[in-house]
């Protein structure tokens, strides 16, 4: 069955950079119209590189950048920062003060799901890869509100960035001493995205999408940069 976009949706993405990027790519790709807000002036520079790609320097979770962004006009909101408050304070802007219609928070703590549904934001993730399925769904534009669970919030994932003196520079995947249910998904290296096999080679300033337990989550962390 196929679906049939009969008006290009506007979505507005705050924060992050690298899994901004990519999401804005498949959305534009895809047909939809993308504006970014990310308080990173460097990552704003990159961000406007991307043909179709309306960028405003700015912290979100401020309602005058959200309003120079016109949030007003916005079918959808996806808040992905770093910071799970900032997430919940972007939606929450964009649903009450903006009447943004279906909005979306990254969460990197599976314990605050439940809190931010009850707060009124229409869906919670705490995966990335989560974030870029339920947009590569047609389904996402007419229920928002289908909850996606990730092992019952046992299950996290992190981004985790490889130093030059980190341990797991210059290793194989296959030479990593991971704890038993960790894996590593996915490789950020520069504009790339790799999914990584046992040989794949680790390099400083690499950023790793690492897939674990969240009780062994800080003991993964340690053994990738040694912190």
């Amino acid at each position: 069955m196929k679906y049939i976009i009969s008006e290009k949706k506007l979505i507005l993405l705050a924060g992050g950079f690298h899994k901004v990027k990519s999401l804005a790519l498949s959305l534009i790709r895809k047909g939809y119209r993308v504006i970014v807000i990310n308080k990173n002036y460097a990552d704003c520079h990159s961000l406007a590189q991307i043909q179709a790609l309306e960028v405003i320097y700015g912290d979100a979770s401020k309602p005058f950048v959200l309003e120079e962004a016109g949030a007003d006009r916005v079918d959808i909101a996806i808040a992905l920062t770093q910071n799970d408050e900032d997430n919940l304070v972007i939606c929450e802007l964009c649903k009450k003060k903006f009447l943004v219609e279906k909005t979306v928070a990254l969460v990197s703590d599976p314990k605050k799901t439940e809190f931010f549904y009850k707060m009124g934001i229409d869906s919670v993730v705490c995966a990335i890869n989560v974030v870029a399925g339920i947009i590569e769904q047609q389904a996402f534009m007419d229920e928002m509100a289908t909850r996606i669970p990730l092992g019952s919030g046992k299950v996290g994932i992190t981004e985790v960035y490889i130093s030059q003196a980190a341990p797991a520079a210059k290793k194989k995947i296959w030479e990593l001493d991971l704890p038993r249910d960790t894996i590593i998904g996915c490789i950020l290296r520069g504009e790339e995205s790799m999914i990584p096999r046992g040989d794949s080679r680790i390099f400083p300033g690499d950023t790793l999408v690492m897939i674990s337990l969240t009780d062994q989550e800080k003991e993964a962390i340690h053994r990738l940069t040694g912190k």
